[in-house]
């Protein structure tokens, strides 16, 4: 019994000191010389420390701190083998899961960096665990769950601000999805999850996206087609359904709401037979490109 509780306790011990974090020790200038040496850990620091300290700079509205430091250093140090373990990742992964519930419902405020960001950290996570897989099933599935319902959650949706730099909530969530959809665990049920709850994140979106969401969109629905196991039957009941969504807008009095759904919807169209036609040939992708043309010629 003790030895099976070991590992639960040592990842409870990390989250911990993980939450507690809260003070910065180092200067930007300490984050630059990182960067600037090509992202090696610094002699006599700890990895793992210096992870939790970049983690707190993930809600930094100074872009640089955040996305050019912070993130970059992440996820350099997340991709290299032997920097951080997997029990010390397990543990970033849960702080960054209840990250994506911080502030939920708001708009407008810095509180969605902390999300926004948190959810690309958890992408450079899933990549790393669809090629050495560390996480467990439970951890994984419950990853993919609440990337889901923090994708349809999120209400600020903006892309690219002046004065903060890329916020861009959307597209990392698309990013993690994408990454997701590289695991030997994702399931059938999960494959359809994943393509249902981008295309109601396309047809709620009030606004037109204008950063290249849609294409970060398609290359999340690309992920899971490209899957040998898919059910295409299933891609083709799903542009149907967004199909006739589309035929409502000019059904009915034109609204702000529904033409950005069109819009969107267009747009990502085009983004997914793009990206299809850069595929290898294979007569299921060909099959897909087809569809999706067949739609957008009707448009």
């Amino acid at each position: 019994m003790r030895s099976n509780r070991a590992p639960a306790l040592l990842l409870l011990s990390l989250c911990s000191a993980l939450l507690n974090a809260q003070t910065i020790q180092h200067d930007r200038a300490f984050w630059l010389t990182i960067a600037q040496n090509h992202y090696a850990v610094p002699q006599n620091q700890s990895a793992v420390a210096l992870a939790q300290e970049l983690s707190q700079l993930l809600g930094s509205p100074d872009p640089e701190l955040r996305d050019d430091l912070a993130y970059s250093i992440l996820a350099r140090w997340i991709a290299r083998p032997n920097i951080l373990q997997p029990t010390e990742l397990q543990a970033l992964a849960e702080e960054w899961r209840a990250n994506l519930k911080s502030g939920i419902g708001e708009s407008g405020t810095d509180s969605v960096l902390k999300r926004s960001f948190s959810a690309l950290c958890l992408a450079s996570i899933a990549e790393r665990e669809a090629k050495a897989p560390f996480l467990g099933a439970p951890r994984y599935h419950q990853l993919l769950a609440d990337a889901l319902t923090y994708l349809q959650s999120e209400r600020d949706l903006r892309g690219y601000d002046a004065k903060l730099g890329w916020i861009h909530a959307t597209a990392h969530t698309a990013d993690l999805l994408q990454a997701l959809a590289a695991s030997p665990l994702l399931t059938k049920d999960e494959e359809n999850s994943i393509l249902s709850g981008l295309a109601t994140r396309l047809s709620s979106a009030p606004q037109v996206y204008t950063q290249g969401e849609q294409d970060r969109i398609a290359a999340a629905v690309l992920a899971v087609i490209r899957r040998p196991d898919y059910d295409t039957a299933f891609f083709e009941t799903w542009l149907t359904k967004l199909q006739d969504e589309d035929k409502k807008v000019w059904a009915n009095p034109l609204t702000p709401d529904t033409l950005a759904r069109y819009q969107n919807h267009t747009y990502f169209l085009q983004a997914l037979v793009v990206r299809l036609s850069l595929e290898p040939e294979a007569p299921r992708i060909a099959d897909f490109k087809q569809s999706t043309l067949a739609i957008l010629r009707t448009r």
